[in-house]
């Protein structure tokens, strides 16, 4: 599905976001830190279930809008090669807002990262899948939360983890054997691995939101994967915004910023081999980040109407398809 957006349309009010997010500020009831035993495997210990990567403590942060004894439907945040960012907290206050809690996951703190975005082998993609399997089995016990109603949302690198984790291979893999997530988003998906079975999914709803124009996770791989699915009879959509690039819900940045180091893989079409290696589908030789695929440089700027169209989209899946019963 692609949206036309409108030239005319421009970011909000600097004062009119202020004052909305002071008040969605004072509806929220408690923050509490919470910390999470994970490990972090490479891609080959992930994809082979090796139990011998390292273990990780990490943490994450909850926000619950309103007291009471009610279980709350919530929504875990995975964030991206950045690390957390302000759109994070936008997310968060916007989430809140309706009644719905989050917990923003951080992946990088605790093992002492403060971005891959220059140097992505510091934490494979597929170790923050893990990281999001632990925090749903922390939530799912929580006495605020209702263990039914849990929404992955991530965001590029993390993205990986919210899409995939609908996968049934990984989630019997790793995720907790009594509860899954309740619907699957991501947000300018890395969607170029092939990985064995990846089409065999939960029921689960599965929405993919990116920009046609973006220039550091191409939007190709994502369209076909999505068909994919589709044949294989889940429910997933991809939505498209034309002139959006990377981190289109990026509201601080209000003019691009490039990054001139920042590894891609847009230009690199992979696919799962024998024994959890990663190939290059079109050489057949094992990838790594010295693969000619790879390059360098990429954009990161906001875009106001694609923003505000993924906010309706998400707000509408948590108020309907995951109201109350």
């Amino acid at each position: 599905m692609k949206i036309a957006l409108r030239r005319s349309w421009l970011p909000l009010a600097t004062v009119a976001v202020a004052t909305s997010f002071a008040a969605l500020a004072d509806a929220i009831d408690r923050v509490e830190a919470i910390p999470i035993q994970s490990s972090s495997p490479t891609t080959k210990q992930f994809l082979t279930a090796d139990k011998s990567a390292k273990p990780a403590v990490i943490a994450g942060e909850l926000r619950l809008p309103r007291p009471g004894p009610e279980k709350l439907p919530a929504v875990l945040l995975v964030h991206g090669s950045g690390g957390i960012s302000a759109r994070q907290d936008r997310w968060v206050q916007e989430l809140n807002g309706i009644g719905v809690a989050t917990f923003t996951l951080d992946s990088f703190a605790g093992r002492g990262i403060v971005s891959t975005v220059n140097d992505q082998t510091q934490l494979t993609h597929l170790a923050m899948m893990v990281d999001a399997y632990r925090a749903l089995d922390v939530l799912a016990r929580h006495p605020r939360i209702d263990r039914d109603r849990i929404v992955i949302m991530g965001f590029s690198k993390g993205a990986v983890a919210a899409v995939y984790s609908a996968t049934d291979r990984f989630r019997k893999m790793y995720g907790p054997p009594d509860v899954s997530f309740a619907a699957h988003i991501g947000l300018y998906t890395p969607c170029n691995v092939a990985y064995r079975d990846d089409e065999k999914v939960s029921k689960k709803p599965i929405r993919l939101f990116h920009g046609i124009a973006d220039d550091w996770v191409a939007i190709g791989p994502c369209r076909a994967y999505v068909e994919r699915l589709k044949r294989a009879g889940a429910d997933v959509s991809l939505t498209e915004f034309p002139d959006a690039v990377h981190g289109y819900d990026s509201y601080t940045l209000l003019k691009p910023v490039v990054y001139p180091q920042a590894q891609t893989t847009r230009n690199c079409v992979l696919r799962e081999g024998d024994g959890g290696a990663i190939l290059n589908a079109k050489s057949g030789k094992p990838f790594d980040y010295d693969d000619p695929c790879l390059e360098k440089g990429a954009q990161v700027a906001y875009n106001a109407p694609a923003h505000e169209a993924t906010l309706r989209a998400v707000k509408e899946i948590l108020t309907t398809r995951l109201a109350a019963r």
